[in-house]
């Protein structure tokens, strides 16, 4: 009796299947209902209708990976071409300045007539509205400030900036003197700018 326990236990050894779960791999008693390192259900068929959700998590990864490259070039036209939309560089800039020499025109007319400047562009009628559009269809952002009312409550100063919405364009600053400063740097420009050359 005890010379065939081990007998029956080599046999049983060599009649148990051993394979890979189809879910982690790892070798496993064909015998077992239940993967005991992922705990997949070994009843259920492998092919057929089991085999579709499977396909799921890889569309999934394909899905997000094609919404990856289309962000990623949308990203760099919107950074890299809006300068061909809005024109060239040069004549974006020229725009801009001719922008602001109207609105300039405007203010020192509204100060002939008010004995002040006004403390903001509304004033100023179509003429300033349609000069800050064709800046702005440039990529420029026009911004009026007034400077404090004096003793006579009248508005003796003002500062009018534009802002490129592209980087490495002109930003262009101008008050009450009339000069005209630029600057190249990514930044407002300022009273502490060198001005600019008058255009040819």
């Amino acid at each position: 009796m005890r010379s065939r326990a081990p007998a029956s236990c080599a046999n049983l050894l060599r009649f148990t299947a051993m394979y890979a779960c189809h879910e982690c791999e790892q070798v496993i008693n064909q015998a077992s209902e239940v993967c005991p390192y992922c705990g997949a259900d070994l009843t259920a068929p492998i092919g057929g209708a089991a085999a579709a959700p499977a396909k799921k998590p890889k569309l999934v990864k394909i899905v997000f990976l094609w919404g990856v490259v289309l962000a990623s070039l949308w990203a760099i036209a919107w950074f890299a071409l809006p300068w061909r939309m809005a024109g060239s560089k040069p004549g974006a800039e020229l725009r801009a300045r001719d922008a602001l020499a109207s609105i300039q025109q405007e203010l020192a007319a509204y100060q002939s007539s008010e004995g002040g400047y006004p403390a903001s562009l509304e004033p100023l009628g179509d003429r300033a509205r349609q000069a800050a559009q064709s800046a702005q269809s440039a990529r420029y952002t026009l911004q009026y400030t007034a400077g404090n009312p004096g003793a006579s409550g009248h508005i003796g100063s003002y500062v009018l900036v534009a802002r490129a919405g592209n980087f490495g364009y002109l930003n262009f600053y101008v008050d009450q003197t009339g000069v005209m400063r630029a600057t190249s740097e990514d930044r407002p420009a300022t009273a502490q700018d060198p001005p600019l050359k008058p255009t040819p």
